[in-house]
């Protein structure tokens, strides 16, 4: 079972490096999805994002990663809720494959499917403390 998890905890590369750790492993792609202090939806510079996740969401996260979990590849992901600062991570995810193009591809179409699929929603506030809705839908 690959570690695939929503938290309200930082996120710790280590601990997603070391659930993907294995001789048979040669290649491991890592994303890491941080806050940054800009975006088209803000009114000005991003001060925070607050996450918030349908009751679903890690069960829909496990669902994705066990279907791209197979012989030969193994995935370590979590996505935060809760208040994350500019700088800090809200998605870690790590692939680890006998070689560099499984893992770019399998890290690639995780992530995709994680913003396609998984109910995760960002509350963004500005410094100038105006907010807006991000992944509505």
């Amino acid at each position: 079972m690959p570690l695939a998890e929503i938290t309200d905890q930082d996120l710790d590369l280590d601990r997603h490096l070391e659930a993907v750790k294995g001789p048979e492993f040669g290649a491991v792609a890592t994303f890491i999805g941080q806050i940054r202090d800009h975006d088209p939806g803000a009114s000005g510079e991003v001060d925070r994002l607050e996450y918030s996740a349908h009751p679903d969401a890690e069960a829909i996260l496990g669902k994705i990663a066990d279907e791209l979990e197979r012989p030969g590849i193994r995935i370590a992901v979590s996505h935060r809720t809760g208040t994350v600062a500019v700088g800090e991570p809200a998605l870690i995810a790590c692939v680890a494959a006998a070689h560099r193009q499984p893992a770019y591809e399998v890290s690639r179409e995780l992530v995709e499917r994680i913003k396609a699929e998984v109910p995760i929603w960002k509350h963004q506030v500005a410094a100038d403390g105006s907010k807006n809705w991000q992944g509505l839908r």
